[in-house]
């Protein structure tokens, strides 16, 4: 059996669709073709990855979101190109570019709306990831009072679902979020 490797489109291309400069791209690419010789990065793989920088929890389903928010062609695959424009976007896009990212890890299902089985998945998942360093300590209750902060703040007009404009402006006048979004900003 023979291994297809992936190969990038050029610097230039990548450089003109993203926030990183060639030297970025070039650091980025030796890292990414470290770990995936192939060029490629299937779930599994994703998953262990991701799992190194939570040695304390369950990585797993958390992964398993960020993965298909990366995997923008629903392909069961991250591409070189896939994981640089997300981390762009994530790292150096305008705070809408970031939210708008965001948005979309937690539209699981792709709707256009964050509901709340969305979000109590997407909050245990963190909670799972986080292990027992997770403050509060997780009780039973504690994803359902996150989730239920989380639609009281974001859910404007309480119909159950959050949209896109819902969670950007929620999200734009809570300076707490704001800063969070702001973190990764000088990372590279």
């Amino acid at each position: 059996m023979t291994t297809v490797c992936y190969r990038p489109e050029g610097l230039d291309q990548l450089e003109a669709q993203t926030n990183f400069s060639k030297q970025e791209l070039q650091i980025l690419y030796r890292g990414f073709k470290n770990e995936c010789p192939t060029g490629v990065v299937d779930e599994d793989t994703f998953k262990h990855i991701y799992a190194q920088f939570f040695p304390h929890g369950d990585a797993s389903m958390y992964a398993h979101y960020l993965f298909n928010a990366f995997d923008t062609t629903n392909n069961g695959s991250i591409k070189f190109k896939d994981f640089v424009v997300g981390l762009s976007t994530l790292l150096r896009g305008t705070m809408r570019e970031k939210l708008e990212w965001t948005f979309y890890l937690y539209d699981i299902n792709r709707d256009g709306y964050i509901n709340r089985e969305e979000m109590t998945e997407i909050v245990r998942a963190i909670y799972d990831m986080m292990g027992k360093y997770t403050y509060p300590a997780l009780k039973g209750d504690v994803p359902q009072q996150h989730v239920d902060a989380f639609f009281q703040k974001m859910d404007k007009n309480k119909d159950g679902m959050v949209t896109l404009e819902e969670f950007i402006i929620a999200c734009q006048e809570d300076e707490t979020m704001m800063r969070s979004m702001q973190l990764f900003e000088n990372m590279m």
